[in-house]
């Protein structure tokens, strides 16, 4: 058995998939994944910093270069 590995997702995805590839690994729901990241934009102000973040630094699925 492989281990998991956090990936964005490429098709359960609004901006860049962060929210869905979190939601495939932790095997929740894309929208409590996404109405969670919501609440941290609204209350701390740091959501939108840490999805950019994300978006740049987890790798996309099925990416030729994935597994590097």
């Amino acid at each position: 058995m492989e281990p998991k590995k956090l990936r964005r997702s490429a098709t359960d995805k609004v901006f860049a998939g962060v929210c869905g590839g979190f939601g495939n690994y932790f095997g929740l729901d894309p929208v409590l994944i996404r109405l969670a990241w919501a609440l941290c934009c609204l209350l701390a102000g740091t959501g939108l910093v840490a999805y950019i973040v994300c978006a740049i630094i987890i790798p996309e699925e099925n990416n030729i270069y994935s597994d590097f």
